[in-house]
């Protein structure tokens, strides 16, 4: 059965891959399924797409540009450490709702090849946690802390989707989002000695200062200034604590 003759040839590609995708049950998915289904030949796909891969790449970019759209759809509380939690939930939400689709995002990456959706989600991660950094709510970079939460978040998502539905335990989403959420944020560990906690307090203020100067474009420094104000802050932010 192919898809209605009235779409583009390059629109029932995608849409053939997308539901081969999502009905392939984690098996492989061949050129001659999806030309079939499209009602197209192989050379129009290698037209549009280059090869079978360059089509599961589109497909898969379509797909989180989706994902990408809602996490900038919601209306931000104004607590931003309460935001990533919410940005957490989505993306695991997202991936018990598509798994085929987020396998092929994530469970089949390339060496040395980091796609460029994975990249926008990381740079909207890092935006709600610079607004973290800014109230002083992190003893990490905001890009740091963004890379971290991020990639415990696939690995987690990763570990849900290939457990039974009936046996999924979402606390184990909870407790990992909560501990790496911890883990970057400038809240005091208990039992921190006093010296420690000076010396945290110093790291938390550069980083906020330094998310702020950056954020606001300060015209109080000339622009050789600001940078070198920038850097002697990134110097004490990234500094050991010892």
């Amino acid at each position: 059965m192919s898809l209605d003759g009235q779409l583009p040839p390059k629109m029932r590609l995608l849409r053939a891959a997308a539901e081969l995708l999502a009905n392939s049950g984690g098996a492989p998915v061949s050129t001659r399924q999806i030309t079939q289904l499209a009602g197209v030949t192989a050379p129009t796909l290698y037209h549009h797409f280059g090869d079978k891969e360059g089509l599961f790449d589109a497909v898969v970019a379509a797909g989180f540009e989706e994902y990408v759209a809602g996490e900038r759809d919601f209306a931000p509380s104004g607590q931003p450490l309460e935001d990533i939690r919410r940005m957490w939930d989505n993306h695991v939400q997202f991936g018990l709702n598509q798994p085929e689709l987020y396998l092929v995002m994530f469970g089949n990456i390339r060496p040395e090849s980091r796609p460029a959706i994975v990249a926008d989600a990381e740079a909207l991660m890092e935006e709600m946690l610079n607004k973290a950094a800014v109230a002083g709510q992190l003893n990490v970079q905001p890009r740091e802390a963004a890379r971290s939460i991020l990639a415990a978040n696939v690995g987690v998502t990763l570990m849900l989707i290939a457990e039974p539905a009936s046996e999924r335990n979402l606390e184990l989403s909870t407790m990992t989002r909560d501990a790496m959420i911890f883990a970057v944020s400038a809240e005091p560990a208990s039992g921190a000695a006093p010296g420690d906690a000076g010396k945290s307090s110093v790291v938390v203020a550069a980083i906020a200062l330094n998310a702020a100067l950056q954020a606001s474009h300060s015209d109080q420094l000339s622009s050789s200034e600001l940078k070198l104000f920038l850097e002697w802050l990134h110097r004490i932010s990234t500094s050991p604590a010892g």
